[in-house]
């Protein structure tokens, strides 16, 4: 009986043994002719530890806290007020303080930290809290809400803080960190753990502005409070800023997206440098290729970026780029989509150089284009629809906007920039109404009336917080 009980336990593991593939020496195999397939090294070296990741990130995340002051009209408006003042008067608009929050990372130990702009925006006291309870008061050095990115500072130094990672290499199926405070101040600090589900993703914008778009969408589960908060590789280094989920319900469902570190990283770099964003233009309308493109330009693949237009005076014309050529790579990074395009070419500055790859009846072929930047002139259109005026950028009111202040028209200073108006005393979000005594209700009539004044512009408005105000400046001669 025992030695029938050991012929059997032998004979099991052989069985066992010749159907186990050898995790150690897996390689690529070949059966039966067809093309070779991938195996799976299964030692315990390739089953990540986060444990390091999350211990030495969590420290450099931290709680913010924004307060926005809105304004909230009284009921039963003076109809005369009304009529003649359109927003019901002195004494009518009753200021609001509302609460809001988000996550930060901090990039350096002198106190840089990361958030998003929708966090920041319109804030008007902006603190933020350590992972050891120390709370700060953070001044705004900058936001971009072309990639929803905003750059604080506290008065601090020798704080934790996580190194940039290079977001391009992230692969698919990699493990990752979320690091913030999901719902509120009680969880800050929490961490969760997913895999990257895909790159390059795009949302539409619900306001149908321009964005750069070109999202790490992961599994981790991300909620609200999440915004701005860290997204962290296995190796402990920032490769994102959470920012969106997609959820019929509010809440996680399964799908978070963050702004990838090389975006973020350029970003923040031209705020802290510059105080603002260098953004290299191209000048290009574009679209993903698609089977009608593809059979219609008789292209062998379905990869690449169409050019559906080219700007005048634009750095794609000057280079030579026309209509229905097709972008395939830029200087050797392989370009598929759209959104991948948009993100190598803000990884560049205006002045720098570029070799495109592209496709022009069925050939290949390569053009060296040279990155132009914004035109700051008075007057020039930026690619998200402001207008700038004297060093700042100015846009029309949203219906919403003007409904929040109860007045019928005006125009708001989305970047005070460091020109005139800032000199003049304007601030972020100041809604301009009258320009020399003139009512405007779009962007180009401020243009227009600054241009005809001879000597001054003055302006009346409405402050950020609600409250009516003017100023004025001189035009150069």
């Amino acid at each position: 009986m025992l030695a029938s009980a050991s012929v059997a336990g032998l004979t099991a593991f052989s069985a066992f043994s010749a159907c186990t593939p050898n995790a150690k020496n897996a390689s690529s195999q070949n059966v039966s002719g067809e093309a070779a397939f991938r195996t799976v090294n299964l030692t315990e070296t390739d089953y990540p530890d986060l444990t390091y990741a999350a211990e030495s990130a969590v420290d450099a995340v931290v709680y913010v806290e924004v307060t926005v002051v809105s304004q909230r009209r009284q009921q039963n408006i003076d109809p005369f007020l009304e009529y003649f003042f359109g927003y019901g008067g002195g004494g009518q608009m009753q200021p609001r303080e509302q609460k809001g929050s988000g996550s930060g990372v901090i990039i350096r130990p002198d106190g840089y930290i990361v958030t998003n702009n929708h966090v920041v925006a319109n804030a008007s006291e902006v603190k933020v809290t350590l992972n050891n309870n120390k709370t700060y008061t953070a001044t705004v050095v900058g936001t971009d809400s072309v990639t929803d990115v905003a750059l604080l500072k506290v008065d601090a130094e020798g704080l934790p803080f996580i190194q940039f990672g290079d977001s391009d290499k992230l692969r698919l199926g990699e493990w990752v960190l979320a690091i913030g405070s999901p719902l509120g101040a009680q969880l800050r600090g929490t961490i969760t753990a997913g895999i990257v589900s895909a790159k390059g993703r795009s949302m539409p914008s619900e306001d149908g502005s321009f964005k750069i778009e070109s999202f790490i969408q992961t599994d981790a589960a991300v909620n609200p409070g999440n915004s701005g908060g860290a997204l962290v590789s296995k190796t402990g280094e920032l490769v994102g800023i959470n920012t969106a989920i997609v959820s019929q319900t509010g809440s996680y469902s399964g799908y978070s997206f963050a702004v990838p570190a090389n975006i973020v990283k350029k970003i923040v770099g031209d705020l802290i440098d510059f105080g603002s964003v260098k953004r290299a233009k191209l000048g290009v309308s574009i679209a993903t290729v698609n089977d009608d493109i593809a059979k219609e330009l008789k292209l062998s693949s379905l990869k690449g970026v169409y050019i559906n237009e080219v700007s005048n005076g634009s750095a794609a014309e000057k280079a030579g780029m026309k209509k229905d050529d097709v972008v395939i790579a830029i200087d050797g990074t392989e370009i598929s989509t759209a959104s991948a395009l948009q993100e190598k070419v803000n990884s560049y500055h205006p002045g720098d150089n570029a070799e495109f790859t592209i496709i022009r009846d069925g050939k290949e072929m390569k053009l060296n284009v040279t990155f132009m930047g914004e035109a700051e002139s008075t007057g020039a259109v930026d690619v998200d629809g402001s207008i700038a005026f004297y060093g700042s950028k100015i846009k029309t009111a949203s219906k919403e906007t003007l409904a929040q202040y109860g007045i019928k028209q005006g125009v708001v200073i989305t970047s005070v920039g460091n020109g005139k108006l800032r000199e003049a005393g304007a601030t972020d979000g100041f809604i301009i109404r009258y320009v020399n005594d003139q009512a405007v209700s779009k962007a180009e009539e401020v243009i227009e009336i600054a241009k005809k004044s001879k000597r001054a512009v003055f302006i009346e408005g409405v402050t950020a917080s609600g409250r009516p105000s003017y100023f004025g400046f001189g035009k150069d001669e």
